[in-house]
């Protein structure tokens, strides 16, 4: 009885080992997976590539299960250690490696020159968007600053496609994504003007209708603040404040005032006499 029930237990061990096996294997598959970390534009090889189990139940479209049906594809966007390699993620079949891989189709790259303040400070980095305003003469001479473009997506500053967020780095390049028709316009505000390039939140889609702002306007606009300050209506950064009476503790009837800006170094203040 004893010998009868060891052989039994051997048996039922075995068999479920088997069936939990069978299980596990019919639950998984095999995906293409980087290795390393592959940089954007580079071509695929089998060093940078191993294939994983990957759970059946999040199978991903477009993934691979070969390393053989990889070999040479060129990255249009940087993959990490352990990110599966999928079709989207792919430049076009008999695609060279380098930026051209990257761009999207029926867009153009243009590199524009920039210094430190036209850059951004070094703040506009690869897969950021920028707007670009330039500053030109227009009619009789007069000088207007407009935003010509809006949402360009960055892909390179100087030589370099990847993105490294722990520091802003200056550069005297950056490469932008663009239509052809964009493409235009960019080359000939450059030609015509000084560019600059501002920097937005990736998330933000919303166009800014603006009509570009001229020295009258933007005169207008300082002589109407520095008008409400000097009336007691705004404070010395614009915000706008209560108006006093001589009831409530607010100026004298009967004196008029004259209002005195200071400056001294960076520093502001107001002369009342």
């Amino acid at each position: 009885m004893l010998g009868l029930a060891i052989l039994f237990g051997i048996v039922a061990v075995v068999f479920a080992a088997s069936w939990t096996t069978g299980a596990r294997r019919s639950a998984t598959t095999k995906v293409v997976v980087a290795a390393k970390d592959i940089p954007l534009g580079t071509p695929l090889s089998a060093s940078a590539l191993k294939v994983v189990d990957w759970p059946e139940a999040n199978a991903l479209l477009g993934s691979f299960q070969q390393i053989d049906a990889l070999e040479g594809r060129v990255v249009k966007t940087t993959l990490v250690t352990g990110e599966p390699v999928i079709e989207a993620k792919l430049a076009p079949r008999g695609a060279s490696g380098g930026l051209a891989a990257s761009i999207t189709a029926g867009r153009r790259a243009i590199t524009v020159k920039v210094n430190e303040v036209v850059g951004v400070a070094g703040f506009a980095l690869p897969g950021n968007y920028v707007d670009v305003l330039v500053n030109m003469k227009e009619g009789q001479e007069r000088p207007v600053s407009k935003i010509v473009l809006e949402r360009i997506l960055v892909l390179a500053i100087a030589q370099e496609a990847s993105r490294d967020d722990s520091k802003p780095k200056v550069v005297n390049a950056v490469t932008l994504e663009v239509t052809p028709e964009q493409a235009e316009r960019l080359d000939l505000a450059r030609s015509i003007g000084t560019l600059s390039l501002v920097l937005r939140n990736q998330v933000d889609t919303q166009a800014a209708v603006t009509g570009g702002v001229r020295p009258g306007e933007l005169l207008a606009s300082a002589s109407s603040n520095r008008t409400q300050r000097d009336a007691g209506l705004v404070d010395d950064d614009g915000n706008t404040v209560a108006k006093r009476s001589p009831a409530n503790g607010g100026g004298k009837s009967g004196r008029r005032t004259r209002h005195v800006e200071l400056l001294k170094g960076i520093a502001r203040s107001a002369v009342e006499f």
